[in-house]
């Protein structure tokens, strides 16, 4: 390789890898601030999910967390012991309902609050206009859900 030919940036410089490291960080400031809550990443998945889709069958939970269903029905007995999910009635062979309680919907209001945080000590440095660019892009490459 000549000296004149671009070279690919180094591991740590490359898009992916610091898309990668600031996750992770990002990952450990909410999983720390979770915990006042009883809540880990798990948890607050489950509680967002069924807060569109109460309809979701433990199976269809763990799939989208990328868990087993034991696991998953773990972290519901969870959720239900924090009073943030409870089990409607189930008819003739129908799995129960899972349902946010209104004690669940404050839990991801305050959840909410602590993104919004977070997204404001990240973006601080950013002029409005750099940061209004970096959302649509991040926008554009996150798979839409299912993927």
């Amino acid at each position: 390789m000549g000296e004149t030919e671009a070279r690919p940036p180094t591991l740590v410089f490359s898009t992916a890898m610091q898309i990668i490291l600031l996750g992770r960080e990002l990952q450990r400031r909410l999983e720390a601030e979770l915990v006042q809550f009883g809540l880990t990443m798990r948890h607050l998945g489950a509680l967002g999910h069924l807060s569109h889709r109460p309809d979701l069958s433990y199976s269809d939970l763990a799939r989208r967390a990328g868990v087993t269903t034991p696991s998953m029905l773990a972290t519901v007995r969870a959720l239900e012991e924090l009073g943030a999910v409870s089990r409607g009635p189930s008819g003739q062979g129908l799995p129960a309902r899972l349902e946010i309680t209104e004690s669940g919907r404050e839990l991801l209001d305050k959840v909410r609050g602590l993104i919004a945080d977070l997204d404001r000590d990240l973006l601080a440095s950013l002029p409005e206009p750099e940061r209004e660019a970096l959302n649509a892009a991040l926008r554009a490459l996150v798979p839409p859900p299912g993927r």
